[in-house]
């Protein structure tokens, strides 16, 4: 993973026109190099610069450097006939397949770094033809010299950031938003975007003019400075009235066959791989098949040897119970142990997420509201200090595998037509009964945790927005009303819900058949695209110069798993054929026995559902309502200009202590997120660079009168999901998790009891 920064003169002479010379006040290698230096952070081991010789197209390039650490895998890259010069963030894998076919074709490469392989794709297949061949999450600006063309490209889900802006008759295309400021960009709050909440959906970001280039997306800039955007991959799901007569057992096989590929692709690296470890489904399953590769494959994490043993890095939150929704660190941990890995546990403090929250916030350059993302960033530097340069992760699973307490009441609203023989297709009162609770349930979750008038706004909502919604829940859930009550009174007033929805969804495709295959695809433009990959991954990562690699986000993943019914993914088992019975369509019943053996397996998936989160009640006067009484006085939040100052002091008022309200608390941090100012200096050096040996681990302080650090209060003990007479749904990954943990591995061998 990389930085990029890019200067393009939007009207350009052609070659036969240009006499060759660098106009003498030219300064677009010393502006680029300011550029760069703002987000070194996501290169610190070389950099570079290429300006044409007509000074009208500029690439800078700062390394991370993965595959290939020698210099010839640095950028900017050229192909081997000198006319196509790019720039590129980001992993391309299988790229020695890809490598030898180019060679084969007569390309000469430079040297063996993934991304001088889409440059030779690039020159043999054209653009956007050669995406084809890149698998991988990556953001591109290449410049044709014999066309005079920009193109520039975002990876299929957005892993990759990449930014624009024009000003003053040259565009700027950038990883981050901070290195438009040697550019000559000022940066302006546009305050609709933040009222509509656009600014985290679609192309428009928290400032006027910049936007991004959205995933799975091109943008082209010729010559004459037309641009042109085009869509070159979207999800594809399958149509939910044509039946599907795969068993259940061969939807498993496949998902499992692909996903442990995308594992075994993103393990290669000539550094150090180490992997992230909740206690949830998602990377124990990541962690489990890197056993399985290790033990049966041969395959290393990386550079390491293959006696070493895996690096997992936990988060551990602090809570009264070490089991709570807060704090996975302890069934993480009996995982970790029952693998046999190196543990690296992260005590995220309430002391800790203070101090770090501006870091965060300088890093993340986008509004938030809850304070995960501050532990992520202290994450990724634990795992450079022991050792680790990449890191694997289980981003995308709920948004691939219908895994949020949303989306459940979609799936209710009609039956699945392709599993005719589904329990709920046969009882239409059970799955109305079903459908009503599950959307009760939801909404006092969501009340509780942001929107207490989740169901007043429901009837704001015109019929024509319902349709367009194709009359989903789940938009409801990401219009976050909380937010809204924090801006003044006069842009507060310009827009209500249904402007809201109504713009959110003008930035979607309407072409989604089934109601909740449209949810699984709202999720992934909106929440996962623009919230969970920038807080939770990218930047979090690269703010300590680490890589992340999310398999389950593997593209050829993803358009397996939309091809299967949505009953598929949320399934739907009666009272005595669930899990705790050992019985299921998905398992057979010759393994009953092995629950006992296998305790921790079976103790994770019958965990209740809950996502990654942190604290959400700190006592009065402690460092985080030092903190945010700080951030948010009165004459601070004044001077922005788009915030209601009276809301705000309400708020700070209901935040914190024994009865603090985690709806009050999320208005908190968002407000506090405005404080983000790009032109603020880096933050303290040292952090880049070499990394020193881990420090010991810290011991946590004893639990405060709300828990020290959060007391686990202000969210429920999980995502309530409806019962009737011991009924319960299940996901697919829950059964795909069932067949390939570690393929049934244990102290005592390799027992084949799925396969």
């Amino acid at each position: 993973m990389c930085g990029i920064c890019v200067i393009v003169s939007l009207r350009r002479q052609a070659p036969s026109n240009a006499n060759g010379d660098r106009p003498q006040e030219d300064n677009k290698e010393e502006r680029l190099a300011k550029s760069l230096e703002l987000i070194a952070h996501r290169g610190p081991d070389a950099r570079g610069i290429w300006v044409d010789p007509t000074s009208t197209v500029a690439l800078g390039h700062c390394r991370l450097s993965i595959i290939d650490l020698s210099p010839s895998g640095d950028q900017p890259l050229h192909d081997d006939a000198g006319h196509i010069h790019a720039v590129i963030n980001g992993e391309i894998y299988d790229h020695e397949r890809l490598r030898a076919e180019c060679v084969a074709a007569g390309y000469t490469f430079k040297g063996n770094s993934d991304s001088e392989t889409a440059v030779a794709l690039y020159q043999r297949y054209g653009a956007p033809t050669f995406l084809e061949h890149c698998r991988g999450e990556f953001s591109m600006v290449i410049y044709d010299d014999r066309t005079g063309e920009i193109f520039a490209v975002r990876d299929r889900f957005g892993i990759k950031p990449l930014y624009w802006t024009i000003k003053g008759g040259e565009m700027f295309f950038a990883s981050e938003m901070k290195a438009f400021l040697p550019l000559g960009w000022k940066p302006e709050w546009d305050t609709d975007a933040i009222a509509l909440r656009t600014s985290n959906v679609g192309t428009s970001t928290i400032f006027k003019g910049v936007q991004r280039v959205e995933p799975g997306q091109y943008m082209t800039v010729a010559r004459d400075g037309s641009i042109a955007h085009k869509k070159y991959w979207d999800l594809d799901y399958c149509d939910k009235r044509t039946v599907d007569h795969r068993s259940p057992e061969e939807m498993v096989s496949l998902v499992r066959e692909e996903l442990v590929n995308a594992i075994r692709l993103r393990l290669r690296a000539d550094v150090p791989v180490g992997v992230y470890l909740s206690g949830g489904l998602d990377s124990s399953m990541v962690a489990g098949i890197i056993k399985h590769l290790i033990d049966t494959e041969g395959a290393t994490m990386g550079s390491q040897e293959r006696n070493e043993r895996i690096t997992t890095l936990t988060i551990e939150f602090d809570s009264k119970d070490k089991d709570s929704v807060y704090n996975e660190s302890a069934i993480a941990s009996r995982t970790a142990k029952w693998l046999g890995v190196r543990e690296v546990t992260v005590n995220a403090n309430e002391k800790l997420l203070a101090e770090q929250f501006e870091t965060a916030i300088w890093f993340g350059e986008q509004e938030v509201h809850q304070l995960s993302f501050v532990a992520k960033i202290e994450l990724s530097k634990r795992a450079r200090e022991s050792g680790v340069k990449v890191i694997l992760t289980g981003e995308g699973a709920d948004e691939n595998f219908a895994g949020y307490p949303w989306y459940l009441p979609d799936l209710l609203l009609e039956p699945d037509s392709s599993r005719p023989e589904g329990p709920l297709n046969q009882d239409p009162k059970l799955l109305a009964e079903l459908r009503d609770k599950a959307w009760t349930q939801f909404r006092d979750l969501w009340g509780d945790l942001y929107e207490p008038e989740l169901g007043t706004l429901e009837s704001q909502i015109s019929p024509e927005t319902q349709r367009r919604m194709n009359h989903l829940r789940a938009p409801l859930a990401f219009d976050f009303e909380t937010g809204q009550k924090v801006l003044a009174p006069a842009l507060r007033a310009k827009y209500n819900i249904n402007d809201r929805l109504q713009a959110i969804l003008g930035t979607f495709d309407e072409e989604v058949q089934a109601k909740i295959q449209n949810n699984l695809y709202i999720g992934a433009k909106d929440l996962l695209a623009n919230t969970i990959i920038p807080l939770n991954a990218d930047r979090t990562e690269m703010a300590n110069s680490l890589e992340g690699r999310p398999p389950i986000l593997d593209h050829k993943l993803a358009e397996l798993v939309s091809g299967l019914p949505p009953s598929a993914k949320l399934a739907y088992f009666p009272a005595g054929a669930g899990l705790a019975s050992g019985r299921s369509t998905f398992k057979p019943s010759a393994a009953d026995a092995a629950q006992a053996r296998f305790r921790e397996k079976w103790e994770i998936y019958a965990r209740p559902k809950h996502g990654f989160t942190a604290p959400t009640r700190y006592a009065a006067g402690g460092p985080m309502h030092a903190l945010f009484s700080r951030l948010l006085a009165r004459d601070r939040v004044e001077a922005l200009g788009f915030l209601d100052a009276d809301v705000v002091e309400r708020a700070m008022g209901q935040a914190f202590g024994e009865e603090g309200r985690a709806a009050e608390f999320a208005g908190c941090v968002l407000a506090a997120s405005y404080g983000f100012a790009p032109e603020k200096p880096m933050p303290p050096a040292g952090r880049f660079g070499k990394f020193p040996e881990p420090p010991p681990a810290p011991v946590p302080p004893p639990p405060g009168p709300v828990g020290g650090g959060g007391g686990g209060g202000g969210f429920p003990s999980s995502y309530p999901w409806p019962t009737s007479s011991g009924d319960r749904f299940f996901c697919i990954c829950l059964r795909l998790y069932e067949s390939i943990w570690t393929l049934g591995y244990c102290s005592e061998g390799p027992v084949d009891l799925f396969l």
